[in-house]
């Protein structure tokens, strides 16, 4: 590889480092695992990025790298991670209302969490979520109205004082 793409693979890392530990760290709910997502997904990316930056979307092929590690990770171990405490960003602390959404998805099964993520935080399409995933568009409208219903219920029973798990 030439220095130029290095320089340039350097440059995009920098620049977008913070938003993709993010989105990594909404994944999958631990910071840990989130860096540890988010290298595996650079180390990939560096692997084939001639071919990716004359695509003009590194970060989505960063993205989509993110989602498939995660969820071949879930298929392997089935298991739910809960946050213990949110990545330092440069973002104002928020508020507590926040707090509870952030616990109330953490509590979530990590597919259904997944989806939100992407339908709703990262504001993409059914198809794109289900494109992403690697999984059908009936399966996204179906985790996704199974992790709405389900916050609707931890939030309204946290806000009288307990919480259903």
């Amino acid at each position: 590889m030439q220095e130029s793409e290095l320089e340039a693979f350097d440059a995009f890392v920098h620049a977008r480092q913070g938003d993709l530990l993010r989105f990594a760290h909404t994944l999958t709910g631990q910071p840990a695992a989130a860096a540890d997502l988010l290298q595996d997904a650079l180390e990939r990316t560096l692997l084939a990025w001639p071919r990716i930056r004359r695509r003009d979307d590194p970060e989505g092929y960063v993205r989509r790298v993110m989602v498939n590690r995660e969820v071949s990770l879930w298929r392997r171990s089935r298991r739910e991670f809960l946050v213990s405490q949110v990545p330092n960003s440069g973002i104002p602390p928020p508020d507590a209302t926040d707090d509870s959404l952030r616990a109330a998805l953490a509590a979530l099964p990590s597919r259904q969490r997944a989806v939100l993520v992407l339908r709703f935080g990262e504001d993409l399409s059914e198809r794109q979520a289900a494109e992403m995933l690697g999984c059908s568009v009936g399966t996204v409208k179906s985790q996704t109205s199974k992790a709405l219903a389900r916050l609707r219920i931890m939030l309204r029973t946290e806000s009288e004082g307990t919480w259903i798990r």
